[in-house]
């Protein structure tokens, strides 16, 4: 049992969102939106999370989108992880999306829940991440498409009233060849000691990483050691081991020795993986 009350507001447009926020907050009311509400559920049952009224965004048409449109991939912030799975519209995705949590639970979790998620890992995030992919986001001043990469930084940082609506990928990237991989402390369902998430494109290896520092992320510098085949594979992994963004995680999970045992190892199956496509 959630231990506060809340207003719910389920808006079935996204001036209908927008204007509700507005309307909340000028009576300086806390308000969240939400497009599963598992994460929020689950932790303001322990007092982690807080609201006055919550805004659900699963009514909004544009939020329910999954499809292509010309040459982009549109998906839809609350659009289950399971569908995008399903449907298999986005490869790389859908397999990640798989990773994440049990399939009961990938029934309620969404796109756009994951990406916000209040947990370090966000792995749905790792694809996007590969395919300079686009947000829509909405808010007081309408709605805008902006690059994936202005406003998420480690996590998602949106403007004080916007909303997710749409992820936007271009179509070229769901027909490379890809690898995914999730390593947990146990089994297959738990939080990843290393996910990681790669591509060839160019004939050149990209690769998107969760679980191994304090936030998702990607880094071209360890992408063009990686492609170095002028130095050894072993010699590769550990150049970019060298330049991971932050101190590797040491939690109850994994130890920081342990965790870097499995990354290098991921990165290693990766690139006998991948390597193949290029030669």
């Amino acid at each position: 049992m959630i231990p506060f009350n809340f207003e719910y507001y389920r808006p079935s447009t996204i001036e209908e969102a927008v204007q509700t926020f507005q309307t909340l907050a000028d009576q300086e009311k806390n308000v969240i939106y939400f497009s599963g509400g598992t994460e929020f559920i689950t932790m303001a049952r322990v007092n982690q999370m807080k609201a006055d009224a919550v805004i659900d965004i699963k009514e909004i048409p544009d939020c329910q989108e999954l499809g292509i449109d010309g040459n982009q991939v549109v998906l839809g912030a609350a659009v289950s992880l399971n569908k995008i799975s399903e449907t298999n519209i986005f490869p790389l995705l859908g397999e990640k999306a798989k990773q994440i949590a049990d399939h009961t639970s990938r029934n309620k979790i969404t796109l756009g829940g994951n990406l916000h998620s209040k947990l370090i890992y966000r792995e749905s995030v790792l694809p996007l991440l590969l395919t300079d992919a686009k947000v829509k986001i909405a808010g007081k001043e309408g709605v805008e498409t902006l690059p994936l990469a202005d406003v998420f930084d480690k996590q998602m940082n949106m403007k004080h009233g916007y909303f997710l609506t749409q992820v936007l990928v271009d179509r070229p990237y769901i027909e490379l060849p890809f690898f995914s991989v999730k390593k947990t402390k146990m089994s297959k369902v738990g939080y990843p000691i290393v996910s990681l998430a790669a591509f060839v494109n160019d004939r050149k290896i990209h690769a998107a990483f969760s679980g191994v520092c304090e936030f998702p992320f990607r880094s071209k510098d360890m992408e063009s050691i990686l492609n170095d085949t002028s130095i050894s594979q072993m010699e590769r992994i550990d150049e970019a081991t060298k330049l991971l963004p932050a101190s590797i995680v040491d939690d109850i999970w994994a130890t920081a020795e342990y965790r870097e045992f499995v990354f290098k190892n991921a990165l290693q199956e990766t690139l006998e993986r991948l390597e193949v496509e290029i030669s």
